[in-house]
């Protein structure tokens, strides 16, 4: 499947925008949040914001802002599937075909020497999470990508073939469910010990 449109959104901003910039010069559209879509404008590269596509501003200070069916049902829908397609057309909702996303930092923040309960918890990552792992659920048709390291493969793909080979979106969803596993490891981890 042709990638047409990406979703941005990463606390480690690590190389974003010259992989986005990269992006736009393969003609593909960038929908971003927050903090990512304005490193992106900033960086004079063309983005369009998650609440232009929702129609719904972020809220709860950035809690709440990918939570939305145009956003999951761009990235679960089953491409070939008649049924899922109407309904993504009678609900205006364009397909998503690349997820590039990293986590808020929780196993960083809660290193910190006397991290509160507070600041761990709003370190925990949802949307986020949620996001990979629907791209990832559905990588017969979407890259999910979490590791700014992956970037040079995805990009080499994208300008040989204008999509991600079957091999690299398998290999990508892998690599995000490990993360997001080890991730919620983590977050176990840590209220465990103060918790339990």
């Amino acid at each position: 499947m042709k990638v047409k449109r990406a979703l941005i959104s990463v606390s480690d901003k690590t190389g974003i925008t010259d992989f986005a910039q990269s992006l736009a010069e393969l003609g593909i559209e960038i929908i971003s949040t927050g903090g990512t879509a304005k490193s992106i404008r900033d960086a004079g590269i063309p983005v369009t914001t998650i609440d232009e596509v929702t129609g719904f501003p972020e809220i709860l200070n950035g809690r709440v802002k990918t939570l939305h069916p145009k956003v999951h049902g761009a990235l679960l829908a089953v491409r070939d599937n008649e049924d899922h397609l109407r309904q993504l057309k009678e609900n205006g909702i364009d397909f998503i075909d690349l997820v590039v996303v990293n986590l808020y930092p929780f196993e960083k923040t809660v290193a910190k020497e006397n991290v509160t309960i507070e600041e761990a918890i709003e370190n925990i990552d949802i949307g986020g999470p949620t996001m990979l792992r629907s791209a990832a659920k559905n990588n017969r048709y979407i890259g999910a990508v979490i590791d700014p390291a992956d970037y040079s493969r995805v990009l080499d793909e994208l300008r040989a073939y204008g999509e991600l080979t079957e091999k690299t979106r398998r290999y990508l969803a892998t690599k995000v469910f490990q993360h997001t596993a080890n991730y919620d490891a983590a977050i176990v981890r840590f209220l465990s010990e103060r918790f339990v």
